[in-house]
């Protein structure tokens, strides 16, 4: 991967965005759909959602807005249009799906934002933009599901959107190790910073205190 990553820089790719000055952490997708047995979507994803519950304890610690996504469609899926179509599991998260809820770690508290979204992107077609730019949100620290999946999509549009998107590894899961891996490194390349549990961790902390 670093030789990879080497090989971009030289190109003039995978700079530096760094964090701005108002980050707030954006948890993508951890949902029961993910993590419970016998679900169409199950993947090997409990460390990564372990990992995210940690920095929402730290976000919330130092005071950092937390904001969470969730899909749901329309009983039906008339809502979920060609998505859908591609992935007929999508349907599960029809509303009144336990599979759509949240677990118990990390879980939105009262207060918190909650974007409902039917497509991969947390942009897409939803209030999250206006809302982080009415709250002076500059930065996102991204973690959740999947990584190849709906991280892509909410770093890519979060960049496109003008907020700063760090992708917090250790914090995002996959279905397979090697898309995890692939998808992150073309994320450092082209849309996103990505960083470790720990670096934010730190940072969390230097804040908190």
């Amino acid at each position: 991967m670093s030789d990879t990553l080497g090989s971009y820089r030289e190109s003039g790719f995978a700079g530096e965005l760094g964090p701005g000055r108002s980050p707030a952490v954006l948890v993508v997708d951890i949902v029961a759909a993910y993590l419970v047995d016998g679900s169409p979507m199950r993947a090997p994803v409990d460390a990564a959602v372990q990992a995210a519950a940690e920095l929402v304890s730290a976000a919330r610690a130092a005071g950092i807005p937390v904001v969470f996504t969730r899909v749901s469609y329309q009983p039906g899926g008339s809502d979920g249009g060609l998505f859908m179509s591609k992935i007929p599991a999508l349907k599960i998260f029809e509303e009144g799906s336990a599979l759509g809820d949240f677990p118990a770690d990390p879980r939105p508290l009262a207060g918190e934002t909650v974007v409902t979204k039917q497509y991969a992107s947390a942009f897409f077609g939803t209030s999250l933009a206006a809302t982080l730019t009415a709250s002076g949100i500059d930065t996102l620290y991204i973690c959740g599901l999947t990584t190849s999946g709906c991280i892509r999509a909410s770093a890519t549009d979060a960049l496109q959107h003008g907020f700063r998107p760090l992708v917090v590894a250790d914090a995002c899961g996959d279905r397979e190790p090697g898309m995890h891996e692939s998808n992150l490194l073309d994320l450092q390349a082209k849309y996103a910073d990505v960083v470790s549990l720990e670096q934010v961790l730190d940072r969390f902390g230097a804040s908190a205190g």
